[in-house]
């Protein structure tokens, strides 16, 4: 009776995969801070992206890692039409087709020596206008290498329309724009920097979020909606469930939440300690980002979560 009148369910399609894979390694990389998350190799990114395609899973969000002797001060790794990203979408999108929509991390982070999500002014400060620039270069050699689907997630400001016009310019129309519209600065970031071995010293609160903000969120929302996003995105999901709801409620386009590393590792350790039951915490967290509005969830468990949706659980 509770599960036929049930109002919010999980469905497979809901949910997207954020992967890691790294340069120089011949054998997958387990990373301490996420249990049972990997940085993979090209061999076993491709296994992971049909193991998701088979389990029902719509998308795969791909992170490259780059050997640290390739960082520089403007990331050029990450426009490098061989750098480990585009050949890592050019592996997937041979493996699976259009049978899974293949997503990037559009952004500078995992490629710079400083570890900054954008280009660096003599003063040590972002330079916004600078970054653009990189950032439409990066959209073109991502769409080059097949990508459905860029996620620009460094908050430069005017970031979607540059892109958009970037992509048009060499007739990749087709290729979409998911924003990250609200991306707060969080504590909850902490294991995605071992994922992707930031070198970050310092913070990014200059050009994430504040979490105090609610505003802020609506009007990064009108302007990135202005400019040309496709969908949207709040991120940390758990923590901004009310932003989430927010947005959600102000759009007609798609809505993502990514459910990141720290949420993750907190249900993960948890349940290793005994002290919560692993599956249904699992569950709950995802049926309330669900709840909140999101039509779709970037989760480290999309595909273990769609597995047990197809089995009936």
């Amino acid at each position: 009776m509770r599960r036929m009148v049930a109002e919010t369910r999980l469905h497979p399609a809901d949910l997207i995969l954020p992967a890691f894979v790294r340069e120089g390694i011949s054998e997958p990389v387990p990373i301490q801070a996420m249990p049972g998350v990997v940085q993979h190799t090209r061999d076993t990114l491709r296994k992971a992206a049909v193991e998701a395609r088979e389990a029902g899973v719509a998308g795969i969000m791909l992170f490259g890692v780059p050997e640290d002797a390739k960082k520089d001060a403007l990331g050029t790794a990450g426009t490098d039409p061989d750098g480990i990203l585009q050949v890592a979408i050019r592996d997937v999108r041979a493996e699976v087709g259009d049978e899974l929509v293949i997503m990037s991390d559009l952004c500078l982070d995992e490629y710079t020596d400083h570890g900054h999500c954008g280009v660096l002014a003599e003063d040590g400060r972002v330079d916004n206008d600078a970054t653009l620039e990189r950032y439409a270069e990066m959209a073109q050699v991502q769409a080059d290498a097949g990508v459905h689907v860029v996620g620009p997630s460094g908050m430069m400001d005017g970031q979607i329309g540059v892109i958009r016009d970037a992509l048009d310019t060499i007739g990749k129309e087709d290729v979409s724009i998911l924003a990250y519209t609200a991306k707060y600065s969080s504590a909850f970031y902490g294991p995605f920097r071992e994922a992707v071995g930031s070198s970050l010293q310092g913070d990014r609160k200059t050009y994430q979020q504040d979490s105090a903000n609610v505003r802020e969120s609506l009007r990064e929302l009108a302007l990135d909606l202005e400019e040309g996003a496709d969908m949207v995105m709040v991120k940390p999901a758990g923590p901004y469930l009310d932003i989430l709801a927010k947005v959600a409620e102000s759009v007609a386009v798609p809505v993502a939440a990514y459910q990141i590393s720290g949420e993750y590792a907190m249900v993960e350790a948890a349940a290793e300690k005994g002290w919560i039951d692993r599956e249904k915490a699992i569950a709950e967290s995802l049926l309330g980002i669900k709840r909140a509005g999101a039509s779709m969830i970037l989760t480290y468990w999309a595909t273990e979560v769609a597995q047990g949706l197809g089995a009936g659980r």
